[in-house]
């Protein structure tokens, strides 16, 4: 087993590692101090001097099929409702092989901006495209990057009084096999597990309270996590109220959502006694920041919920609404929209926006193995530069990554492998997959 050592970074996001990290066995297995050298031979060094160092940034939340949507003139400038009204019929019409693209962009994406560990809620299943998590695990394991692959559902159409329209709903005893199907195949609960699967019924306004409790009682019975958006506008309050007489947080507690396997998505229009009931059950919220402000739908509290206990991650949320897959990006709209809401400038930190999209999202999924530099914990990292120019005269490497906006990783390691190098993907034909991605992309204009 090679020992690697990362020498003296720049800058990194640990205490007791400026002399650098060693890595053996997909591990962290020793933190250098300053001045210091590892206490065994080592077989390989890499100079890190040029890097800024912190620990492979963690996505919980997303919708990768959105790529083929990017920018879509039938949905630009609408809010949440309209805007999937409008793009239902469009993704009604997905295929393997436009999916499959849109998967493998999506993920190289993440990849380049840092991130190691990507949730995907996929909740659309068209005739044809039954084995969309089969798919994802498959492009996921090529690329060389974790994921928790959600197997979302919807099976409340416009004629049962949801959002969605009929062509893209499924019968809920389908929905509950094929879950079980995908646990069997794909879900691993050990250390270090490069895929999980979680269950995900879509919102409270396509799905049904029947599925809602069949997939907690599933999750239960397979020790694997719950995963819905919810708070994430006033429509959808408004349509839990009149539809099953409560508001969203007192509708998860009803169909036995209320607990720490759970984690959400937006988590917005939470009251003040709200996020202390979530808070209390350990309940999870990815703060999705740039598709919130697309959306227009507003501030999710994540002072309050993370006050209350609650883990708080980060999400890029759909390629459709943030219209981008990069999460280093994320922890920079996260600073500004959390500044701009809380209107104080030690409300929300360059620091507490890199711990949401690593300790905060690890602990959304479950995960105790990733989101941190510290002896026994996957190596999994994310090196950045400060070559360009928007970094020169930054005197906090870290705090500048997300204060002067970076981009782009010029390193990331997954598990101890090198899976970016100088920027780019290992194995990964950008120009080539741009252009098939790009023509796939056309069936859905």
């Amino acid at each position: 087993m090679t020992r690697l050592w990362l020498k003296t970074p720049l800058a990194i996001l640990a205490e007791g590692a400026d002399g650098g990290i060693v890595v053996e066995d997909g591990r962290i297995v020793e933190l250098v101090p300053s001045g210091g050298e590892p206490q065994a031979p080592v077989d390989e060094t890499f100079d890190a001097a040029r890097h800024v160092v912190l620990p492979g940034l963690v996505n919980t939340h997303h919708h990768f099929y959105q790529t083929l949507t990017r920018a879509h003139p039938q949905a630009i400038d609408k809010e949440l409702f309209p805007w999937l009204e409008s793009l239902y019929p469009i993704w009604a019409r997905l295929d393997p092989d436009s999916f499959r693209l849109s998967v493998r962009l999506a993920l190289t994406e993440l990849l380049m901006s840092g991130c190691t560990t990507a949730a995907d809620h996929h909740y659309l299943f068209p005739k044809g495209l039954e084995d969309a998590i089969d798919i994802e695990a498959e492009e996921a394991a090529a690329l060389g990057i974790r994921v928790t692959l959600t197997r979302g559902s919807m099976n409340l159409s416009q004629k049962d009084g949801g959002l969605p329209p009929d062509s893209v709903v499924q019968d809920e005893d389908e929905i509950l096999a094929d879950s079980e199907r995908l646990i069997g195949r794909w879900h691993d609960r050990s250390d270090g597990a490069m895929t999980q699967i979680a269950l995900a019924p879509c919102s409270p306004f396509s799905v049904t309270k029947s599925l809602m409790m069949a997939s907690a009682e599933l999750a239960e019975r397979h020790d694997c996590r719950l995963h819905t958006h919810l708070g994430e506008t006033e429509d959808e309050n408004r349509f839990c109220v009149e539809s099953f007489g409560c508001r969203p947080v007192d509708y998860l507690e009803d169909v036995g959502w209320l607990g720490p396997r759970t984690w959400l998505a937006h988590g917005i229009h939470f009251t003040t006694d709200e996020c202390r009931r979530l808070g209390a059950h350990k309940v999870g919220v990815c703060h999705c920041p740039a598709s919130n402000a697309v959306l227009a739908s507003g501030f999710c509290p994540v002072n309050e919920l993370r006050a209350a206990g609650s883990p708080v991650g980060l999400g890029v949320d759909g390629s459709a609404s943030n219209d981008a897959s990069n999460l280093i990006e994320a922890a920079r709209h996260a600073l500004m929209v959390g500044r701009l809401n809380y209107r104080s400038a030690e409300a929300v930190t360059a620091r507490d926006v890199l711990a949401m999209g690593t300790e905060g999202s690890a602990a959304c999924l479950g995960r105790t193995d990733i989101g941190r530099i510290a002896v026994g914990m996957q190596a999994d990292l994310a090196l950045f530069t400060l070559d360009e120019l928007r970094f020169s005269g930054a005197h906090d490497p870290i705090a500048a990554l997300v204060l002067c906006g970076a981009t782009r990783a010029d390193r990331v390691m997954v598990k101890g492998q090198w899976r970016v190098e100088d920027g780019m993907p290992v194995g990964i034909d950008i120009a080539r997959l741009r252009a098939a991605h790009g023509a796939a992309a056309l069936r859905f204009a």
